[in-house]
């Protein structure tokens, strides 16, 4: 009897705790989108109104400015993405010190507004991790749950990001904590709740303002399709990540490091413009325009977004896999619909087509079916019409990534 009254008031603190966290790491997360999206979408308005050449030149500002910040504010303590949560909960020894919420705060946010080919994600991630982990260091809850404090404040970084707590949710089970407990149950259940409530108020909108019309079975076979393609190109991206990484770091000179990487990424994104920053505005525009756009130029871009995000990672970027992946696998699907309605006469909806790409290509990115189905399901007011063509695409993507390559970013820098 005793053994259950304190059970119970351990679990009654570790719902407090979680509540907590969420509404920290909602404002943090929040904000971080917010600003984001403002700074980014005045500068490339500026740059494309005033000198296309500003394009060339604001990688090298961004990555450069973040340089210097990690010199002489964070003291060369470098940032290291998902693999440092990893670390913390695989070896309870190791905590995520606090500067890692200012340091991925700024850094994913200059990567970023300035034209880095990546996206916040990992920097929200990671930030709102390290609240979880700073509640755990101050002892607010039992000594045993620092997995699950810390995965409350991913879910309610994720759910504010793509406005979806059980994508959330999803992905911390999924990808974080890579198991179920009852513990991590309720931490991220109530995590979750407070960012129902959080976004409720704030409103959030999807991604995408197209309404699914509708999906026929016919297409079930070039869905199928589509996810292997989907699996190879996440393959792709994870070896160019790794490779370009591995590149980059071997370059002892640092000016030469940022400012190599940097202007190639600001050349390629003067060539492409839908490169710059996390291009979540070039699927609005490619479903806007659908005829506009060639299947030679939409292929091209499907190569060099995944290039052009290692290449800002390697160059000293803050991001990481979330959003080029959706991206390059939006303009997949894109570019397999237009392929097919061009030379074979179908009638393959274009936004399907986008939405199946987008997901399998991150399901295989990252390991996590679920997350990418619920996730790109909020990209569009009603996704959920695609459920069950989405959900395939994500099994078999990730199914078939692992087979062709057994690693993906995070778990290859573990294994390595």
């Amino acid at each position: 009897m005793q053994r259950k009254k304190v059970r119970r008031h351990h679990y009654f603190r570790l719902i407090l705790v979680s509540i907590l966290i969420s509404i920290c790491a909602s404002f943090l997360g929040y904000s971080l989108k917010f600003f984001t999206e403002h700074f980014q979408k005045l500068i490339f308005h500026y740059a494309e109104k005033e000198n296309a050449l500003f394009f060339v030149l604001f990688p090298t500002i961004g990555i450069t400015a973040i340089y210097f910040l990690r010199k002489y504010l964070f003291l060369n303590r470098k940032n290291k993405g998902i693999t440092e949560i990893y670390k913390t909960v695989d070896q309870r020894k190791d905590h995520l010190p606090l500067f890692k919420i200012p340091s991925h705060y700024f850094n994913g946010f200059l990567t970023v507004i300035f034209g880095g080919s990546t996206g916040i994600e990992v920097s929200t991630v990671v930030a709102t991790a390290t609240l979880g982990n700073a509640a755990y260091e101050k002892q607010f809850s039992a000594n045993i749950y620092k997995l699950e404090l810390i995965c409350a404040g991913v879910v309610a970084g994720v759910a504010v990001l793509f406005g979806s707590p059980i994508a959330g949710w999803l992905f911390a089970m999924e990808v974080i904590a890579r198991k179920f407990t009852k513990t991590l149950f309720i931490s991220c259940t109530a995590s979750a709740f407070i960012s129902v409530v959080f976004l409720f108020y704030i409103k959030s909108k999807p991604l995408l303002p197209f309404e699914i019309t509708e999906w026929r079975w016919s297409a079930v076979p070039f869905f199928l399709l589509l996810s292997i393609l989907g699996s190879g190109l996440s393959v792709y991206f994870t070896i160019s990540v790794i490779k370009i990484k591995d590149f980059f770091s071997g370059i002892s000179n640092d000016f030469l490091r940022v400012n190599f990487g940097s202007l190639i990424v600001g050349g390629l994104i003067f060539c492409f413009p839908f490169l710059y920053g996390d291009s979540y505005h070039s699927l609005s525009e490619i479903l806007y325009h659908p005829q506009s756009y060639s299947f030679i130029l939409i292929f091209v871009l499907i190569f060099l977004k995944p290039l052009a995000a290692a290449l800002t990672l390697g160059a000293g970027g803050d991001g990481g896999v979330f959003a080029p992946s959706i991206v390059a696998g939006a303009f997949l699907g894109f570019a397999f619909a237009l392929c097919c309605n061009t030379l074979f006469g179908t009638s393959l909806i274009y936004l399907n087509f986008v939405l199946v790409g987008a997901a399998a290509t991150l399901s295989a990115s990252i390991y996590a079916p679920f997350t990418a189905l619920f996730l790109v399901c909020n990209l569009v007011p009603n996704g959920y019409v695609l459920f069950f063509p989405i959900l395939v695409g994500c099994w078999i993507s990730k199914g078939l990534a692992k087979k062709i390559f057994p690693y993906n970013v995070y778990t290859y820098k573990i294994k390595s």
